[in-house]
């Protein structure tokens, strides 16, 4: 958070911490340059500081760590980093979109995405059955193939039964894993680690469920089931830390997490959770568990009021961030910053985290 001033600011106030040339040299490892990078401006000192408060979230035993997920990351390579923040337990619970916990599928199946150019004549791409996710192509063929696989799972399901996204994902993840395709959700299956998806249906989920449909099997996920698994897991909680890559509907569900768990009971109040938050003198019967940590990587911009740029600053008028929490932004390209950052973790930290066990609340 910012310094907060006032008229009795002086310059000194504002000269306490010098910036530091960074010197070329080699060897050196990533840790070592984000290290270098926190002592100097922008972007750069920002994404230095995202991995010093991971750390610091990691090495808190009070915290559970939630993930959300959006972007057309898995086409890019990123995919297996989420995997690996899962082996490791460095994250809790993931929210992702639809798009890249299926389009990761294709490369565990053994399938292959392609480098290629934003440049590139897009009528020709359609004719030949390339999709472009800006400078990356997929063939529509290896598509179609997970898409027909996620259909084939959804028809060993029971249809009389309404699934929450967590459900489905996690029985998709265990029937995926069994095939050897080791995806996002096969790890967070074998990990534990459940994953909501809120705007499932948007993404080859949906397809495949058309596909059912088409052979005569009717799939229910209901939406609100999700939203109270969800905000159920407030019971099991101390504190909270968030991690977004980007932003969007899997940002706002996690954010949530933190204001709106207390309708669920009568009484405004998540069971065995501390005291919380209130807006004292306003006669609103409410609780608050604003996040403790909370670090966004985004290429969004806050002036255009969406939620996806909307800064921590902001969140805490809505009791959504903790004003004296560990909060930091970084304007930057996923693909850049998600290596840089993993790879640094893996340096400092080391070892793999306990991680929260929810067995006994789903």
């Amino acid at each position: 958070m910012a310094d907060k001033i006032n008229n009795e600011t002086t310059m000194d106030d504002f000269l306490k911490k010098k910036v530091k040339a960074i010197e070329v040299e080699a060897p050196k490892t990533v840790s070592q340059l984000l290290s270098e990078m926190a002592e100097t401006g922008f972007q750069g000192k920002s994404l230095a500081r995202v991995v010093d408060v991971l750390e610091q979230m990691i090495n808190d035993d009070d915290v559970t760590i939630l993930l959300g997920y959006t972007g057309s990351l898995s086409t890019t390579g990123q995919w297996k980093i989420i995997n690996w923040l899962i082996e490791n337990r460095y994250v809790d619970i993931l929210v992702p979109t639809g798009a890249n916990i299926s389009e990761d599928i294709i490369d565990a199946m053994g399938f292959d995405y392609w480098q290629g150019s934003q440049l590139a004549d897009n009528e020709t791409l359609f004719r030949e059955g390339l999709n472009r996710y800006y400078d990356v192509y997929g063939k529509e063929t290896d598509y179609l193939v997970m898409t027909e696989l996620l259909a084939e799972f959804i028809l060993t399901l029971d249809e009389s039964y309404n699934y929450s996204s967590r459900e489905l994902l996690y029985l998709c993840g265990q029937w995926l894993g069994e095939k050897n395709i080791q995806s996002i959700v096969a790890k967070a299956a074998q990990h534990g680690v459940p994953i909501f998806c809120p705007a499932i249906a948007d993404s080859p989920y949906g397809d495949a469920a058309l596909i059912a449909k088409s052979k005569g099997f009717s799939l229910t996920i209901d939406a609100i089931k999700d939203y109270v698994e969800f905000m159920t897991l407030g019971e099991t909680v101390k504190d909270t830390a968030v991690i977004y890559i980007g932003g969007g509907v899997p940002k706002d569900f996690i954010q949530l997490f933190a204001v709106t768990g207390d309708l669920l009971y009568e009484d405004r109040h998540i069971p065995n959770r501390q005291a919380g938050l209130n807006r004292k003198g306003t006669g609103v019967a409410e609780t608050y568990y604003p996040h403790k940590y909370a670090v966004q990587i985004t290429t969004d911009s806050p002036q255009w009021g969406g939620l996806s740029g909307c800064t921590f600053e902001e969140a805490v008028s809505w009791g959504k961030e903790d004003p004296e929490g560990s909060l930091v932004q970084c304007y930057c390209d996923a693909t850049i910053a998600l290596p840089l950052v993993s790879h640094a973790l893996a340096e400092r930290v080391g070892t793999k985290r306990k991680g929260k066990d929810f067995s006994g609340i789903l």
